[in-house]
């Protein structure tokens, strides 16, 4: 899950695990993604008798997409990764009352788990929707218990004082990885003005050094069940997504924040 940033440092570097990848540039889009959509997806990654969450849904989409994008683009070798990351705050005060889990919840500082899984791109491609939403269930049912989070605070305690990494961003090996990281609890409230006015979006930012790939869905101010999703990907990727899945994710624009520019006095 995790690796020691000197076990990498170490490793040699294989020119052979370039691509054309490499160098091409990481940028930030925003989209946004209506409920209507945000259902069908739901109904097509759960199977009979099991239904999925949104979050399931979003990874797994994104996850085969990624994946239908190696292929196309010729990277046919590839393995293709996806990493979740699971708060653990909860998690570490269950069956410890009330007043623990208070307690955990505002906690300073990250407990945060980034369970993983990379497939082939080819064998993800030919996967059903239903078949990618399983192997991300398993991914958050393995990492959502309260032994995971104790034993990888004790495992973490021993790696001190290394820096760790997460793995499947580590790996020197052709792969692609993205993160997907829920950010639906984050939303905008009544009471909020930072001096020059209420907002009227919440978004994600990665700095432009940043060379890891990101992705967050958010909740949308305009409607509660819209989202407002924040990408952070290779242009080609991006170019990919926009092409192929157009009606899913949709540019963010002021007419959609129904924004509207003041005319000049």
């Amino acid at each position: 899950m995790f690796i020691p940033l000197s076990n990498l440092l170490s490793l040699p570097s294989d020119p052979r695990t370039k691509s054309d990848l490499d160098q091409d540039s990481l940028v930030s889009r925003v989209y946004y993604k209506k409920g209507d959509q945000i259902r069908r997806l739901q109904q097509l990654a759960s199977d009979i008798g099991y239904r999925r969450s949104k979050i399931v849904l979003i990874s797994s989409f994104l996850w085969k997409i990624t994946a239908k994008f190696l292929e196309d683009s010729g990277h046919f070798d590839f393995i293709c990764n996806i990493a979740v990351p699971v708060d653990g705050r909860l998690r570490l005060g269950e069956g410890e009352g009330v007043e623990k889990q208070k307690l955990m919840a505002a906690r300073l500082g990250n407990v945060v788990s980034m369970p993983f899984r990379g497939i082939q791109s080819k064998e993800l491609t030919d996967m059903p929707l239903t078949s990618v939403a399983n192997e991300i269930h398993e991914l958050f049912k393995n990492a959502s218990t309260k032994e995971h989070f104790k034993e990888l605070i004790d495992w973490i305690e021993d790696q001190r004082p290394n820096v760790l990494i997460s793995r499947p961003f580590a790996q020197n090996e052709k792969a692609l990885s993205i993160i997907v990281s829920s950010g639906l609890k984050f939303s905008l409230t009544d009471n909020m003005d930072f001096g020059w006015g209420k907002p009227v979006l919440i978004s994600s930012h990665a700095p432009a050094t940043t060379t890891d790939c990101h992705v967050m869905p958010m909740a949308s101010p305009i409607n509660v069940e819209d989202w407002v999703v924040y990408m952070h990907l290779h242009k080609k990727h991006l170019d990919y997504l926009e092409e192929r899945a157009g009606h899913v994710f949709k540019p963010l624009t002021p007419h959609y924040l129904k924004l509207s520019l003041s005319p000049r006095i």
